[in-house]
Parts: C-alpha cells; sequence; structure tokens
C-alpha cells in the first residue's frame, strides 16, 4: 500500500510539471486542526489564525494576538504537513496575519535509466542487460510552501429602515491575503505570487425576526487566485503552472443554549474550482472549554464519501485541537495547538 501510495504521489508531483489543473493542490490540504475537523466548512466561521487560509476577513474577528500550530503525517505517514500562523489585532478593527504551510514527501525514488538512451524497444526486449531492474538510481524529496500575509478590517453598521423598524446590526469583515508559493523538485524550483480578497457578513436574527432565542447568521465569499496565479519553474523550457481560479462560498448559524453555557454552530461551505465541493460541519461548544466536532465533504465527480471529527480543549489561553479526516490514500490524525496573548 505505501509503495503504491509513494507512486501516486511522485506522478502528482511530476506531472505538475506538464499539466495545470493540479499544480497548486497541495494548497487544497487545508490549514488549521478546528477548520479541518469541520471538513473545511470553515469560511463563515474563520475567527482565528487559520482564517488567513480559509477567509482572510475573518481575522478581523481575532482582538488578541494568536500563534497556532499544527502537524499531520499523511498518505500512510509518507508525508509532513505543517502549519504555523501568527495574527495580530491593531486598532481600528484591523488585524494582519501570516501564515506558512508545507507538505514533505521524502524519499522519493528517482529512475533515470540514462543507459536504455540510444536503444530500441527490440533491443530492450532481447537483451537481458537492458530490462528495467526496478532498483531506483536515488532518492529526493519534493517540498512545497505556502506563505500568506493577510489584512482585514471589521466595519459595523446599524441598517436603518426607518421610523417604524428597528436597527439591524450588521458586521461585516473586509479582507484580502498576498501568497508567495515555492516548490522545489529535485534541482528545480518553481516560485509564483497570487491573491485573494474575501468578505465575511454577520448579522443577529434575533434582532430581525424579532424572537430572542435565535442566534446569529454569517454569510462569507472567498475568491482565491483573483487574475490568475501562475508558478514559474526554472527549467530549461521555463514551464508555467497557472493555479485554478476558485471561489468559495460559505454559511454559518451561531446558536447559543444559555442553559448548558454552550453554542452550537452549523457549516457549509462550497468550492467550483473542480466543478463543486460541498463542506458540512457542526461543532458543540461547552463553556468555552470543551468543543466537538464532525464534518462531511464529497467532490461531484468523486463517489467517496469523507469524513471528518475533532475534540479541542481549552486551558486558559491555551487551546490543544485534533483532528481525525478519512481519505482514499489513508485517514490522517492532525494536532494543533494554539495560543492567545
Amino acid at each position: 500500500m505505501k509503495k503504491a501510495i509513494l507512486t501516486i504521489l511522485s506522478v502528482i508531483i511530476f506531472c505538475s510539471l506538464a499539466a495545470t489543473r493540479y499544480a497548486g493542490d497541495f494548497m487544497a490540504i487545508g490549514a488549521g486542526v478546528r477548520a479541518l475537523g469541520l471538513a473545511g466548512a470553515y469560511s463563515a466561521i474563520a475567527d482565528d489564525g487559520a482564517a488567513i487560509y480559509w477567509n482572510a476577513a475573518g481575522l478581523a474577528q481575532i482582538r488578541e494576538a494568536q500563534i497556532e500550530v499544527m502537524r499531520a503525517f499523511l498518505y500512510e505517514n509518507l508525508a509532513k504537513y505543517d502549519n504555523f500562523s501568527y495574527c495580530q489585532p491593531l486598532p481600528n478593527g484591523v488585524t494582519l496575519g501570516v501564515n506558512w504551510t508545507r507538505l514533505t514527501v521524502d524519499d522519493i525514488p528517482i529512475y533515470k535509466e540514462n543507459y536504455l538512451v540510444g536503444t530500441t524497444v527490440d533491443q530492450r526486449a532481447t537483451d537481458p542487460e537492458l530490462q528495467l531492474p526496478a532498483v531506483p538510481d536515488g532518492n529526493f524529496t519534493s517540498a512545497d510552501d505556502l506563505f500568506q500575509f493577510g489584512f482585514a478590517k471589521h466595519i459595523h453598521y446599524d441598517l436603518n429602515l426607518g421610523w417604524v423598524f428597528f436597527e439591524i446590526p450588521f458586521d461585516m469583515y473586509l479582507g484580502t491575503n498576498v501568497k508567495y508559493i515555492r516548490r522545489e523538485m529535485m534541482d528545480n524550483i518553481g516560485t509564483g505570487i497570487g491573491y485573494d480578497f474575501s468578505y465575511l457578513g454577520k448579522t443577529d436574527l434575533a434582532t430581525i425576526l424579532d424572537i430572542d432565542w435565535f442566534g446569529d447568521f454569517a454569510f462569507a465569499v472567498n475568491v482565491q487566485n483573483l487574475g490568475g496565479t501562475t508558478i514559474s519553474w526554472d527549467t530549461e523550457s521555463k514551464h508555467e503552472d497557472e493555479i485554478l481560479f476558485n471561489t468559495k462560498l460559505g454559511l454559518a448559524y451561531f446558536q447559543t443554549i444559555p442553559s448548558w453555557k454552550s453554542e452550537i454552530i452549523l457549516s457549509k461551505d462550497t468550492d467550483y474550482a473542480y466543478g463543486r465541493t460541498h463542506h458540512y460541519g457542526l461543532e458543540f461548544n461547552y463553556n468555552k472549554l470543551v468543543s466537538l466536532r464532525f464534518g462531511y465533504y464529497n467532490v461531484n465527480s468523486d463517489e467517496s464519501d469523507n469524513f471528518s471529527a475533532g475534540l479541542s480543549i481549552n486551558i486558559y489561553d491555551f487551546e490543544i485541537d485534533y483532528a481525525f479526516l478519512t481519505n482514499n490514500l489513508g485517514n490522517t490524525n492532525r494536532v494543533g495547538l494554539r495560543i492567545n496573548f
């Protein structure tokens, strides 16, 4: 199984030099343990450091400095996946953030087969010395890095519909991030710069519907790789990969339960890069101490169902996160730590 998975990873890595469809797929793995525990249904929540990745507008919801780290071993431990983010609130509802994500695959076999150059098919079929020995000539490491620099601004507005009506509160968050992509394969390096623009709006349904127990509703839009994102390689052919433009739409509903000192969050995201991918999430928070979450997502062209689950424990200003995700290439466990200060 591990050999099969490594072969698939090798094919994906090398195909990115010949086809642009999967050029930036390593960026679709996702950042933040909490967000992944919700199966990526996170753009309308986006209230921690992972917001830089899912919806930069949500950064403005963070009003104290925060550091978040994550580590995961993917595909039967054949790949390492790391994520680090730092967010710094500023006056006037502004928050800045930086995010670094890295995917590393070690010990990828190389089959140079230089001794076959100049030979014919008949020679290779009849001469035992020209048969493929299935022994690699060496190994190399592939490393993909994503650096993101995010900015977000919070704007509060009370919509007045006239003297007969009450004012409807709206919290609007506007954000953008600049991302620098660096991919390294053997002796070649590819780099590119991209831009995302995002919006998150949140309002109080209790005020709108005049029902006291109703919670908050949020809507999010994240436009990724606006204007196109190109990865340029330092090969002789100066090959270029284009990362697909994507629109991410998100919805979330926040329902507090005062008698239980709890909150329930329902969320849904839709991505449009490869047809449509639907993400669904459910989270239960108890007294800001313990959180349980579940998620599900599926791609239209993929008949498999993918599930996730997660747990968070808050200890003072520290939060320990865990997520479990199913995947055709192997189930994964992810662990993260968030620190507020």
